[in-house]
């Protein structure tokens, strides 16, 4: 079970504070002029071999993403087949949900605010989880970090992928935008030091 942990590294102890900060200046506004849009994936394929995928695993793995994001879930289906993962042209592979506007802005800040904090032995994002385009990409193990998810009611687990889109091109302005919104991004020396 994942549960919410009290963190010594002040990066993440002052989280809230630091969103606090920020929201002082327009983080309200701040996101949606420089943000252009958060999009939450979760793949579904290894979930297909499940007895009753269509009727119960699918709905299930629907109403939580629906919960968590606040907005229903697009279906993505497979465009060819390939028989190595028994997969046929237009079975399910995922789902999707584009958050902008405030969805975004309320995504944003309970992702950064509640949801990392709640993740065991978490340390700050690593500088790889910005791409070169400046895309932020967090990855959940299972769902259970959302604040939205009982955990004794769960019935299907799967994992979350999270991408954060910036108004700004490039990684280097876009890192910089991420920690002027209180990301807790870590520096190439930080993250160097946690893999030793």
């Amino acid at each position: 079970m994942t549960t919410a942990h009290h963190h010594k590294n002040p990066l993440i102890a002052n989280l809230p504070t630091r969103l606090a900060e920020t929201s002082s200046r327009g983080w309200a506004e701040a996101p949606a002029k420089r943000v252009g849009k958060v999009v939450v994936n979760v793949g579904v394929g290894k979930l297909r071999s499940q007895a009753n995928f269509d009727d119960k695993v699918l709905p299930e793995v629907m109403k939580d993403v629906a919960a968590i994001t606040g907005q229903h879930p697009s279906i993505r289906r497979s465009t060819k087949s390939i028989a190595g993962f028994k997969l046929r042209e237009g079975d399910i592979v995922g789902l999707q949900v584009t958050l902008r506007g405030a969805r975004m802005r309320d995504f944003l800040m309970k992702l950064f605010s509640i949801v990392l904090p709640r993740v065991k032995d978490f340390r700050g994002l690593a500088p790889t989880t910005v791409d070169h385009d400046g895309n932020l990409n967090i990855g959940f193990r299972d769902q259970v970090v959302f604040p939205e998810i009982e955990t004794e009611k769960v019935r299907v687990s799967f994992g979350i992928q999270v991408t954060v889109v910036p108004s700004v091109r490039g990684r280097e302005a876009a890192v910089a935008l991420y920690r002027s919104l209180g990301v807790p991004l870590r520096s190439n020396i930080e993250a160097r030091s946690t893999k030793s």
